[in-house]
């Protein structure tokens, strides 16, 4: 059992010009800025690592380079959600192969999925690797949202999904997680502005692509909340809450890969039919940063 805990920051993937082919000394740049940030894992190819824009030969490229330039420095969870099962294996395959620490299924489907099919994929993942599934619900992403009892059954029924990260912005559902789980199933929040609450119903740790623009509050949250120390967790959250709403309304590869120029980073536009972020928001974003800094 892999012990992942505490800030998992995901990284943007960088594009070269006009959205073409991957620039990987950037991508190695902002791995090293999250880890000087003091990040407890890293999270490739994530929805902020427009994963599901990359072509097969560029996820592969993504994903060796990640786990090879974090080099063990933190854990590695690799993305690694594609629409079909046999697409889903090869890349939990390979990402065990090149040294992922845990591997991220999210459901992703075009067709709406039973529960049987959602079980079957997840086996099927779990029967092809050894290392730790981190089981992801986020219905606003792939449009399918698994119920408390469906994700128990999975943990239940497939020996290495040992982990679940919650984005419905639901607390209820970890709290059921904890009662229903009888506290053996360790849960993320994928969620910015549950961020506080989360902490409180005992989440191990938050997922979120915050660390590459506010990683010291990030972090202090963390331990505000690890130390008991409600008020200070409160008011550290409330300071960054405008920030973690804005990325995440405006669409987080957009207000990452802005955010990071704005910091000094160069990291491309995401990748079309995306847009980069408008001035409007790059002012908003400049204002929000500034008043964090």
């Amino acid at each position: 059992m892999s012990n992942i805990h505490g800030i998992i920051g995901y990284t943007i993937t960088p594009f070269g010009a006009n959205g073409e082919g991957v620039d990987l000394p950037a991508l190695g740049r902002s791995i090293d800025r999250l880890i000087a940030g003091g990040v407890h894992a890293i999270a490739p190819l994530g929805s902020t690592g427009e994963g599901a824009y990359l072509s097969d030969a560029e996820w592969d490229q993504v994903a060796e380079f990640s786990i090879r330039h974090v080099a063990k420095r933190v854990p590695t969870v690799v993305s690694v959600s594609d629409l079909t099962t046999a697409k889903a294996v090869r890349r939990a395959r390979f990402a065990e192969a090149h040294g992922a620490d845990v591997v991220m299924v999210l459901p992703a489907s075009y067709w709406k999925l039973t529960e049987a099919e959602i079980l079957a994929h997840y086996r099927a993942i779990g029967d092809s690797i050894g290392v730790p599934i981190m089981l992801y619900n986020n219905p606003a992403t792939s449009g399918t949202d698994m119920s408390v009892e469906l994700i128990l059954r999975i943990v239940n029924g497939v020996e290495n999904v040992t982990m679940v990260k919650e984005s419905t912005g639901d607390i209820q559902r970890m709290h059921k997680l904890q009662l229903l789980g009888e506290g053996r199933v360790p849960f993320y929040n994928g969620c910015n502005p549950l961020a506080l609450e989360a902490f409180a119903a005992g989440a191990k740790g938050w997922c979120t692509a915050a660390p590459n623009l506010i990683p010291q509050l990030n972090l202090d949250l963390y331990e505000a909340t690890l130390a008991g120390d409600l008020g200070k967790a409160r008011e550290l959250f409330y300071r960054q809450l405008p920030l973690l709403d804005f990325i995440l309304k405006g669409g987080l590869p957009a207000t990452i890969k802005a955010g990071l120029r704005l910091t000094g980073l160069e990291v491309g536009d995401p990748r079309l039919p995306v847009f980069p972020l408008a001035e409007a928001g790059r002012t908003q974003l400049q204002a929000l940063l500034n008043t964090l800094r």
